[in-house]
């Protein structure tokens, strides 16, 4: 392969793009990084403070763990010796802010659209993201609001669930009704724990890390997302990354689905979490206060998760954390085979991934290898059709915690077209 050319700054997408994608971004971005809180408590805590919080522990049905309050004597590490599951979940809000950048400002209700489940093992080690594509064709629980009322849930794609739950514009109850949608469908149990995104200020933590480095295989292009990237080594920029994972259709794209976005996401998250090792952001009290305030301002988390306490604990029990075991996956999926465009989980593998989570082991990947296809039309032979067999994106090979903005990018090997 020839040495990858030192890298272009790319043209700027368009401000004018949707929330929904990148909410997740925003909030997976702030949690594998380990929630970038050690060394900074004292600039921090008016950060923190700006969370959004929810208890939804009385929302999640019979069984479930209640949230404890925050301690705040000092740093603690909340859940020590136990693993624990955090639902990261984008929303298509178009109020306010929101409707200035996704359009139709004023439009009522909460979509999702991105939903990830993130697994943070008892002894620190590892890490693991699985995403849920909006399109899965699952039964969506019933779901409590804090008046006691119950919306009842139905047989349908998996974003029903946060609408559902939204239906009132509180941003608890809609993530309590897609964590009680997960945990029936799973058995993953959160105890209350989620990252709600409207990704407000996901162009600016970008930017505060002084873009993210990625190897575009490509030439990506896309009117709709106002997207023009050459390929080789590239650090995009916040609006660059907004349209990048956004962008569906267009040249360079793949096939124009929600899952390709997936795969798209995955690397930027990957990218995002090696640079922030190998930086020293979590020493450096300038960056890291920007870069929490920029997530801060994005962000409604539960009651533990927004105590700066248990943030900086969980910082710290995160110190050592190596990026080679940050796994990302997708739940394996086919399609419904009937023209909708669902996805249906394979049941065992899925199963199988699920259940790695409960038990707190590595995930399980089907062993075999299937060809990536279509979903087709109509007319086309019954019976679904299969998607590609889910693989974790790759773990780069270098040490993460040293690897500078330069070290990823000189990584990239993208062939001469």
């Amino acid at each position: 392969m020839p040495a990858a050319t030192r890298p272009v700054r790319p043209r700027h997408a368009s401000r004018a793009v949707h929330r929904r994608v990148l909410g997740t971004l925003a909030a997976a971005s702030a949690a594998i990084l380990g929630f970038a809180a050690v060394g900074g408590a004292t600039y921090l805590q008016l950060t923190v403070g700006a969370l959004e919080t929810h208890d939804v522990s009385g929302l999640l049905g019979p069984g479930a763990d209640s949230t404890a309050e925050p301690v705040e004597e000092g740093p603690t590490n909340f859940a020590p010796g136990e693993p624990i599951n955090i639902a990261l979940i984008g929303t298509d809000e178009r109020n306010g802010e929101n409707g200035d950048i996704g359009g139709l400002e004023g439009l009522g209700g909460m979509r999702g659209d991105t939903t990830m489940v993130m697994h943070i093992s008892a002894d620190r080690s590892r890490i693991e993201v699985v995403s849920i594509p909006r399109d899965s064709r699952v039964r969506v629980s019933d779901c409590q609001m804090f008046d006691g009322s119950t919306v009842t849930g139905w047989t349908g794609k998996f974003n029903i669930a946060l609408a559902n739950g939204g239906q009132n514009g509180n941003r608890g109850e809609a993530a309590a009704c897609v964590m009680r949608t997960i945990n029936d469908l799973t058995g993953v149990d959160f105890n209350g724990h989620f990252m709600m995104v409207d990704f407000s200020g996901f162009q600016n933590m970008v930017d505060s890390l002084g873009g993210i480095p990625m190897c575009i295989p490509q030439d990506m292009y896309s009117t709709k997302a106002k997207l023009d990237l050459e390929a080789g080594p590239q650090v995009l920029d916040g609006e660059t990354a907004l349209a990048y994972a956004r962008a569906r259709t267009g040249t360079g794209l793949g096939d124009g689905t929600d899952l390709m976005r997936i795969d798209r996401q995955q690397e930027l998250l990957t990218n995002t979490a090696r640079q922030v090792f190998g930086s020293n952001l979590l020493t450096d009290v300038p960056e890291l206060t920007q870069f929490v305030r920029s997530a801060a301002e994005s962000l409604t988390v539960d009651n533990e998760l927004g105590s700066l306490n248990n943030i900086v604990g969980l910082a710290y029990s995160l110190r050592n954390f190596d990026t080679d075991n940050l796994v990302f996956a997708t739940v394996p999926w086919q399609y419904a085979g009937d023209g909708s465009g669902d996805v249906l989980w394979r049941e065992a593998e899925a199963a199988a991934m699920w259940q790695s989570l409960v038990d707190d082991e590595p995930i399980v990947l089907p062993d075999d290898e299937i060809e990536s296809s279509t979903e087709p039309s109509p007319t086309a032979s019954s019976g679904p059709t299969t998607s590609p067999t889910p693989e974790a994106t790759p773990a780069p090979t270098a040490s993460p915690v040293r690897e500078t903005q330069e070290d990823i990018l000189d990584s990239c090997a993208i062939p001469e077209s």
